[in-house]
């Protein structure tokens, strides 16, 4: 009777132990989701407002660079060592687009 259990005690340990290695790690998205469709509509002679309808408001303010706007976009992906990363920077010129550079690099340590 004592055999059965400790026998019973152990393997329900050794489940608990085991499984409790197994945890689910949920999936990390921050910034803004652009969609590609979007971006083809983005054009050079935009209004801020224009612009803000199409892709939202940006992610970074940078209160030096009011004619910049930034939109970056970074996933990953649960367990998975893969990581997405997408930036946008819109530049402006009298409050319209005049410059728009789409999937820069980002500093790899992000």
């Amino acid at each position: 009777m004592i055999n059965r259990k400790w026998t019973a005690f152990a393997l329900a340990t050794i489940v608990l132990v085991v499984t409790s290695g197994c945890v689910y790690r949920a999936s990390i998205a921050q910034g803004n989701f652009l969609e590609e469709q979007d971006l083809e509509q983005l054009e050079i002679g935009m209004t801020r407002n224009q612009v803000r309808f199409l892709l939202g408001t940006p992610m970074v303010g940078d209160p030096f660079h009011r004619d910049r706007w930034d939109y970056v976009y970074y996933i990953k992906v649960g367990r998975d060592a893969t990581v997405g990363k997408r930036w946008l920077t819109v530049m402006f010129s009298d409050d319209v687009v005049s410059e728009i550079r789409k999937d820069q690099d980002l500093d790899p340590r992000l």
